[in-house]
């Protein structure tokens, strides 16, 4: 009789276990999804400050706010991706697009007019690629 108690309650412990690895494995799967879809979000909404951005630049003459307005949007689009993720290849991503943006910022505060946006949406690119699931 005592064998059998002991078995049960072997066969308990075994069973919560597996229950615990079990539930872990399943939030960690869950926990990377919701991270890739942040970083697709985050990335949609780069796109579209991008967009803004080309749009400002080719509108600074009339209004020259709206630039640095695009500019501090991605910039700040970036830091949600940055601090949400461990992925090295989004991290590099994301570095080569805040350097484009700076450099896009350099430019307009030096006067050029027409600064080359193609670094901006090609990171941009390169981000939305590596973000996709």
């Amino acid at each position: 009789m005592a064998a059998t108690r002991r078995r049960g309650r072997l066969a308990a412990v075994a069973a919560a276990v597996a229950t615990v690895a079990l539930t872990a494995g399943l939030t960690t799967g869950c926990d990377a999804v919701n991270k890739a879809l942040d970083c697709v979000q985050t990335a949609d909404s780069i796109a579209d400050s991008v967009t803004d951005l080309q749009q400002a630049v080719e509108n600074a003459a009339k209004d020259p706010t709206q630039a640095d307005a695009s500019l501090d949007s991605i910039e700040k689009d970036l830091k949600k991706i940055g601090d949400k993720t461990d992925n090295a290849d989004v991290n590099k991503a994301v570095d080569s697009l805040d350097k484009a943006v700076g450099n896009v910022r350099t430019a307009l505060k030096n006067g050029d007019k027409t600064p080359d946006l193609s670094p901006v949406t090609d990171a941009a690119g390169q981000l939305t690629k590596v973000c996709t699931p």
